[in-house]
């Protein structure tokens, strides 16, 4: 008779276990706690990527990295907190910064670091698959670090134009899984 008690309380507490441990997970993510530790909203990549781009340059997180690969999103911070936030399956962020006199070289897109030389600065934008057929045909306007945000179906090649009052450029841009996410070789006016 004494061993039913252990054994009972042996039972109650597996079954309990479930839960607890459904409510540890039920907590804010890594990535939600690095970014509101910089007083950035969580969402999805697609979300944040967005978000950052948009800031002005005076509100980006100065000691928060963010790192466009192909695949993931990757934060950083100066405390050493890191976290990922995965990419669309379906697309690619490409950002690209087109320049007149002055680039940088760049391969994997960083939102809170990266500028370039032409801010807000409004472009005709035009993407064509190899088929012809136009993705994106529209009037575009740079982000204060200079960049313009193109999210793309992955796994293509396309052509991609740009133009405004500096000139015009066109390049091809891939989106698999070897592509750069920054791209700094579009010269306006060349």
């Amino acid at each position: 008779m004494t061993s039913a008690l252990p054994r009972r309380t042996l039972l109650v507490g597996l079954a309990a276990t479930p839960l607890v441990l459904a409510g540890c997970s039920a907590g804010p993510s890594a990535a939600e706690e690095l970014l509101a530790a910089h007083g950035l909203p969580a969402g999805s990549a697609r979300e944040v990527i967005d978000a950052l781009e948009a800031l002005p340059l005076d509100e980006r997180p100065a000691e928060l990295l963010a790192s466009v690969g192909t695949d993931v999103l990757t934060l950083s911070d100066a405390a050493g907190r890191e976290a990922t936030l995965e990419l669309p399956a379906e697309e690619l962020y490409v950002s690209v910064a087109p320049f007149v006199s002055g680039t940088h070289e760049c391969f994997l897109h960083s939102l809170t670091t990266c500028l370039g030389e032409l801010a807000e600065e409004e472009l005709a934008v035009r993407v064509e698959d190899a088929s012809g057929t136009l993705l994106i045909d529209e009037e575009r306007t740079t982000a204060p670090n200079g960049f313009l945000g193109l999210w793309l179906p992955r796994d293509e090649e396309l052509t991609f134009t740009l133009t405004g009052d500096p000139g015009e450029a066109t390049t091809t841009l891939r989106t698999d899984a070897e592509a750069p996410t920054c791209v700094t070789t579009m010269q306006l006016g060349a």
